[in-house]
Order: structure tokens, then sequence, then C-alpha cells
């Protein structure tokens, strides 16, 4: 086990302590194309109410999506059209629940500076701020909370890319990372607002996600906190595909084994774990921080 140390991760208006116990951050996709739940969210009142549970539940965090990056997709819309999907939601969970604690996933700097406008304090960006040249000073200008993912290439490509060997994909992530974290700062992006997470599944094909589950102690020596997001990923499929007797295991199939990827990246240091299921996950972050805080005889 991994022991995590503690922080104050800066946001755009308050901080927030990660280290003590887990952070549950919970996915709420306003897409109809998403490749876990299929966008399932026909209304805005649908996915405020949706928000709201998974508050209820024990959420810290509601991550907010308008564009899917599921494998092949990617640049599939417009930024407008994506503005018109997470905005009104943003704007009605923030008239729900004044103080809920909101981030966008995007890696358009527009549809950042958007959001957080109407209320949201985190810019979770897959592209560790690749894929758009304003992004990193627009979120130093915004002094937002900031997760930096590490993707490697577009969805468009995965299918194409070359696998990695699993002792690759460790050290291809670490380094890559830290170089973003450190371009982040020389933007003037506070440390202490940068979360890192390594990309489970964005372009990491298979079995190279479980060297990457294994080695997060290595990634925790960035000297950032972590954020995992393992929830219902296709390597988990395809290592369930036997019970199944298919080359993949339906993703209604990999809820027990999203919960048991998720408490192995919370005992091997994630501090934030990014989930479908919220009350599932909490009880596991329950059972994991119990371990990690308990002192061996």
């Amino acid at each position: 086990m991994q022991a995590r140390a503690h922080f104050a991760w800066k946001l755009r208006t308050r901080s927030l302590a990660l280290g003590a116990v887990t952070r549950v951050m919970g996915i709420l996709n306003v897409t109809p194309d998403s490749f876990s739940d299929g966008g399932g969210l026909r209304s805005v009142d649908e996915a405020v109410e949706a928000a709201r549970r998974m508050f209820e539940e024990g959420a810290t965090i509601v991550d907010v999506g308008g564009e899917s990056t599921r494998p092949g997709a990617g640049g599939t819309i417009s930024t407008q059209q994506e503005i018109d999907r997470v905005l009104p939601v943003i704007e009605g969970i923030r008239r729900e629940k004044p103080d809920a604690l909101l981030s966008i996933d995007t890696y358009h700097a527009v549809t950042a500076r958007v959001a957080v406008a109407a209320g949201a304090e985190i810019v979770n960006d897959v592209s560790g701020l690749l894929w758009d040249d304003a992004m990193a000073v627009t979120c130093a200008e915004l002094q937002c909370g900031l997760v930096l993912m590490h993707a490697r290439g577009r969805p468009a490509e995965w299918k194409s890319l070359p696998r990695l060997r699993p002792d690759e994909v460790l050290p291809l992530v670490k380094g890559e990372l830290a170089k973003r974290c450190a371009a982040a700062i020389q933007a003037g992006i506070a440390s202490e607002s940068i979360v890192l997470d390594p990309g489970f599944g964005f372009g990491k094909m298979q079995d190279a996600n479980y060297s990457l589950l294994r080695g997060l102690p290595e990634l925790v020596e960035l000297g950032q906190p972590l954020l995992a997001g393992v929830s219902r990923k296709s390597f988990l499929g395809h290592t369930l595909a036997s019970l199944y007797g298919a080359a993949n295991a339906p993703v209604s199939a990999r809820e027990h084994a999203t919960l048991a990827a998720t408490t192995i990246a919370i005992l091997m240091g994630a501090s934030l774990v990014r989930v479908h299921k919220v009350r599932e996950t909490i009880e596991a972050t329950m059972i994991a921080d119990a371990a990690l805080a308990a002192k061996p005889d």
C-alpha cells in the first residue's frame, strides 16, 4: 500500500483537502454517445437530478462532460454544441445546490471559460493542455483547479497506435505527466491547483493498464495528487471476457471489476477516483481508507 501525502487542492474559490480520505468524482455525461452509458440523459432536468443523487450518495465533485472521448471519437461536435450541452446543466445544478463542487470535462478553452463563469471550480482536461493552445493561459487566468490527464494520441488514433509493452507504459506516462505539469506551472498555473491523472485506457491497450495501475506509487513521486478513472473501462471488460464467451465483457457487467480496480488505485496512492456509480464506490473507499489508516501490529 502507498501512503498518501496530504494536500490542499486550490480551486477557483475554495480549497479541497486531499489525502486523509478518498474523494469521489461522479461522472455526468450529457452526450448522446458516451461509451459507458449511452448518454441516456434526455433533458437538463434529468441531468440535474442525476447530479443531485450523486451528491446525496457522497460524491464530493460532479464532473460534467459534453463531448465523448470514447475510442474513435473526438472532434465530432463544435465548441458551441459542447457549450449548449453543458452550460444549462451547470447552471441548473448550481440553482438547486449553490455550493455544488463541479468540474468541467473539456479540452476546449472557450468551454472551460464559460463553464467556470457559470460556477465550475475545476477544469478536467483529458489532453493535458495539448489539444487547445489557449487552454493553459485560460486556466492560469481563471485560477481554477486543474486535472491534467495523460492521453496517448487522440481517440480517433487509438485503434491504430502500436501497442505498448507492459514495461513501457509507466515510464512513458510518468515522463509525459512531468512535462505537462511543468508546462502548466510555466504558463502561470499554481502547482497547488494541479491534480494528475494517468489516463487509464486513453491510448493504453488492455494489459498495459494493469502495469499503470500497479505502478501508481511511482506517479506519486511526481509530488501532485493523483486522480484515477478506471470506471467501466475496456481493459476491465477484456479481463472478464472469458466469463461471457466474448472478446469483451459488456459495459453493464463491469461494475464489480470497477470497484476492484478503483480500490486498488486508492491503495496504490490515488487521492481521487472518477466513477459512474457513486454509492457503491463510497463504500469501497471507506474500506480502503480504513486500511490505509490502520497501523500494523
